[in-house]
């Protein structure tokens, strides 16, 4: 019997996971046999302009209006235990996440009723601008690093001012290894960030202690709710020839 399916998947703190960020990736498997039953990104928007002003209890739902969403339909001929794993965001790779969920599907009834099967998605996208990975800073001992990173939630949602998304709610702070240690990677130190003034935009700087190769894992953490994410790029001076 054909069985309409919904999946859409939103963003711990934030929105749905619209086609702006690339959506997420959705696979829908039959839980005992492992059959992938249908796969596919969400496309659609984030919802409505004001989704994080509506407070819902337990029985209600978000509006589904410009919700971003991954619509199939199922073949089943009985019952059916159904894994649903989503992966993203698509437009930031480095920060995706995944979640998993079962749920029983019963032949000839949809599962597409209020927001279908909602998915919550953590964490945070970091993006590291600044330094580009692998930067080659000269035969400079002491060489000043700028970093600087695009941190926003999972669906995109800028962090600025004046929005749900403060830049006093979140602390981004990018930690150093040296990497070319007897002992192997080494924590230096971690250097904090702050919010430079331009949207979603995070920045500080840092001077190398000698020659070497380094390592900046550049984390956004935003205590009120457990979000975190990451992103890494290297860097490293060389000592001039004899």
């Amino acid at each position: 019997m054909k069985t309409n399916v919904t999946i859409r998947v939103i963003a711990k703190g934030g929105k749905f996971l619209g086609a702006d960020i690339g959506g997420a990736y959705v696979t829908i498997q039959n839980a005992q046999t492992g059959e992938i039953l249908a796969e596919g990104r969400t496309s659609g928007g984030s919802g409505v302009v004001n989704l994080m002003d509506i407070s819902i209890n337990r029985t209600e739902f978000y509006p589904n209006t410009q919700a971003s969403a991954f619509n199939t339909t199922l073949s089943l001929t009985e019952p059916c235990l159904i894994k649903v794993t989503a992966t993203g965001p698509n437009g930031g790779l480095q920060s995706a996440n995944t979640v998993t969920a079962t749920q029983w599907i019963i032949p000839g009834k949809d599962l597409t009723g209020g927001n279908g099967l909602l998915l919550e998605l953590p964490g945070l996208l970091v993006q590291v601008q600044s330094p580009p990975t692998h930067q080659n800073f000269g035969s400079v001992a002491a060489a000043k690093v700028d970093f600087q990173a695009n941190v926003t939630m999972m669906c995109g949602c800028p962090i600025a001012p004046n929005t749900a998304w403060n830049p006093k709610l979140f602390e981004v702070g990018a930690m150093i290894y040296q990497l070319d240690t007897p002992k192997g990677n080494v924590y230096l130190e971690t250097v904090k960030m702050t919010f430079s003034g331009e949207t979603s935009q995070f920045t500080g700087s840092w001077t190398t202690p000698n020659y070497g190769f380094f390592e900046a894992v550049v984390y956004a953490y935003q205590a009120s709710n457990g979000n975190s994410g990451m992103g890494k790029v290297t860097f490293f001076s060389a000592a001039p020839s004899a």
